[in-house]
């Protein structure tokens, strides 16, 4: 993975609109996290495999970023994102790293179910 580059992750998206794809979202704070006295509560949230369609993409910040897709009647966005890479399966992946390099979020799309 590389820092993103907003340019290049705008267009990557493009190529996800207007088709239905399955989508991975992800936060955490980590159970680590249960284990410090300023967050004493671990929290987390996680979809795989859902089935979207969006019409637009867009990324948003000057970093870490926010990834916002445009669905008929809502949205979809992750915020916090700070890596990025189309890997050799076409699937776009985004993730965000904490300033000790722990992921805190991943945005992920691809044509095909991801493997369980």
């Amino acid at each position: 993975m590389e820092p993103i580059c907003r340019e290049a992750v705008h267009e990557a998206l493009q190529g996800f609109v207007n088709q239905e794809v399955y989508l991975h979202l992800e936060t955490t704070n980590g159970a680590y996290a249960a284990l410090r006295e300023e967050a004493p509560m671990a929290v987390s949230a996680y979809i795989r495999n859902g089935l979207v369609k969006f019409n637009r993409g867009s990324i948003a910040g000057d970093g870490p970023y926010r990834v916002g897709l445009k669905m008929d009647n809502g949205w979809i966005y992750a915020q916090g994102l700070t890596d990025w890479e189309v890997d050799g399966e076409g699937r776009l992946l985004l993730v965000g790293h904490d300033p000790d390099g722990r992921l805190a979020v991943a945005l992920e799309l691809s044509h095909q179910p991801f493997e369980m």
